[in-house]
């Protein structure tokens, strides 16, 4: 178009770099160090040569909102991770070593092969439970005994724990999934009697708003909730993930204490198609 100049799209590599640097400034700003901030690609509206081009540049740590999409995605970055192990020059990360680090609280060797990190980080119905128990890292989004009696039951047949988060819905929107503030100790308390289900810390999200600051009130108050419950020594140390923010909120969110972020629109950009919502 004549007097007007071409825009161009930034790349996938020139988003993803961008948002790193946000999150490390917003750690920084926190008093933290970026290292300490696990950044999860949801793929929800993602294209697979995004999401496989986001593997070769390092990533290991991906979130769905829906069982079956996270399934289907699953066994195409497993096929993809595999052929990358096998490159002669194939290392680990440094970003994947943090964040391997931050889940377990245990470093990993320089030269280990690259861990792809699955996280369920949308509302998980119960007779769905068994599908994904053992394709993820861990479960953001468990609101009720009744889903944590589920996942117990499922988390029986296996010799590891499963790794949860207490989702509270910290914004007091009727629409929102998570448990009531008031309800949430208590649910994190019948959670740590669970032989193979273990509490590691909370999630929430903020209400939709063009202003990120309309968000800090709301992951302030989990926040308060998080330093809350780990006074009362629920998970015997191992209570600390606080999995706060999205693509509009997400440097708010780690400035008020995250070290999980949930984040898809600004690396992978808008939907390129409609979401039918069904799972």
């Amino acid at each position: 178009m004549q007097g007007r100049a071409m825009q161009t799209e930034p790349t996938l590599e020139a988003r993803y770099t961008d948002v790193r640097e946000r999150i490390a400034r917003a750690a920084e700003r926190s008093g933290r160090r970026p290292e300490q901030v696990i950044l999860i690609a949801v793929t929800k509206n993602a294209e697979s040569d995004d999401v496989r081009a986001l593997l070769e540049m390092g990533h290991r740590d991906f979130g769905e909102n829906r069982v079956q999409p996270l399934l289907q995605r699953q066994a195409m970055v497993d096929e993809f991770a595999a052929r990358l192990r096998a490159l002669p020059h194939a290392r680990q990360g440094r970003a994947a070593r943090d964040a391997e680090t931050v889940l377990t609280g245990r470093a990993t060797a320089d030269d280990s092969p690259d861990p792809v990190r699955w996280h369920m980080i949308g509302h998980l119905q119960r007779n769905k439970v068994r599908r994904i128990i053992g394709s993820v890292r861990l479960i953001h989004s468990v609101d009720s005994l009744r889903l944590a009696e589920e996942i117990q039951t499922a988390a029986l047949k296996r010799d590891t724990p499963v790794d949860v988060l207490v989702q509270v819905n910290c914004s007091g929107e009727s629409q929102k999934f998570g448990c009531p503030i008031a309800a949430a100790l208590p649910l994190a308390e019948q959670i740590e009697t669970m032989v193979n289900v273990r509490v590691r810390g909370l999630m929430t999200m903020a209400a939709y708003s063009d202003d990120p600051e309309d968000a800090r009130p709301t992951f302030a108050r989990c926040r308060e909730l998080f330093e809350e419950f780990r006074t009362t020594g629920i998970g015997e140390g191992r209570f600390d993930l606080l999995s706060m923010g999205m693509t509009g909120d997400f440097e708010v969110a780690i400035e008020e204490g995250a070290n999980l972020v949930r984040v898809g629109t600004a690396i992978f950009g808008p939907p390129k198609h409609e979401d039918s919502g069904e799972d």
